[in-house]
């Protein structure tokens, strides 16, 4: 599937601000099937833009505005391809969940298994995954059980959380958006020993706005499972990720993985707005290609 992603970010500040610098990851990577044909950043103020690649292989682009200013505008639009990913049958070449320890000693895994910004792995957590996998002895299915327990009795409630949000305070209010259910479940899977990796990107949905989190930056897991790889599950919409879903970036939790974040001196006062298109381009009309819509990024 071919498709085209809008990611404007606005931010007005109440009195002029300056020195502010930032770093954005917005580009789609090229990886597992997905590929990223074009990628164009602007920012208004006009800056100059570097970019490297981070410790956990995403695209960085750094941006610095010295002079005073009070609004900045930061605008992404990608073109990309993305695979039809088929389900992990794993019950063919089976993964026992009793010896998912040894993913510790993997270097890929193991920044994966540890408490981070937003995830805390506890006593209480560890006994909560237990109860949430009862039964389960094969690691992927054990994955599946947690995604479905997430589903079911976790509320998705637009604006109940902040992108600032600790998974500890989802657990107690069992409501939240995308971000949220992905810190939950990467705290169930690492209480069981099982790497899990947070994942921001984007979930197209077409005409029918059926999915949640569709038309807005958009959070799910990856799990390790010995013998295939990373996988992922979303446990927003209790499915497995597939063509409809544009992979951005990925880390331990939100805090790697911001789309845009930095420091300037000035006024903490601001208002801000994002919009976020996802369109297939097959569907593109030429009167409306340049009409991008509105919707609140938080998944």
């Amino acid at each position: 599937m071919k498709l085209h992603i809008f990611h404007r970010t606005r931010f007005k500040y109440a009195a002029s601000v300056r020195e502010s610098f930032n770093e954005a990851r917005l580009q789609p990577v090229t990886t597992d099937g997905q590929t990223c044909h074009s990628f164009l950043l602007k920012v208004l103020p006009t800056s100059k833009l570097s970019h490297y690649l981070d410790f956990y292989l995403n695209y960085v682009h750094l941006f610095e505005i010295t002079q005073a200013h009070t609004e900045l505008t930061v605008e992404a639009n990608s073109t990309v391809t993305t695979p039809d990913v088929p389900a992990l049958a794993a019950a063919a070449t089976p993964s026992p969940l009793d010896q998912i320890g040894a993913c510790a000693r993997l270097d890929r895994c193991y920044d994966f298994l540890q408490s981070s910004t937003y995830v805390e792995v506890g006593a209480d957590l560890w006994r909560l995954a237990l109860d949430a996998t009862d039964g389960q002895t094969d690691a992927w299915q054990a994955a599946q059980a947690i995604m479905r327990y997430i589903h079911r009795e976790f509320r998705y409630q637009p604006a109940s959380t902040h992108v600032h949000t600790h998974m500890r305070d989802v657990l107690k209010a069992r409501a939240g958006v995308c971000q949220d259910f992905a810190h939950v479940m990467l705290g169930l899977c690492r209480a069981l020993k099982m790497p899990a990796r947070y994942v921001s990107g984007y979930l197209y949905n077409g005409p029918a706005d059926q999915l949640k989190g569709a038309q807005a930056s958009h959070a799910w897991v990856e799990v390790y499972v010995p013998g295939h790889g990373w996988w992922g599950l979303d446990p927003t919409n209790n499915r497995q990720p597939d063509g409809h879903y544009v992979k951005v970036a990925v880390g331990r939790d939100y805090a790697d993985v911001s789309p845009l974040k930095g420091t300037y001196r000035g006024t903490a006062k601001r208002q801000l707005t994002v919009e976020v298109l996802v369109t297939r381009l097959e569907e593109l009309e030429p009167a409306h290609a340049a009409a991008p819509g509105a919707a609140r990024s938080d998944g």
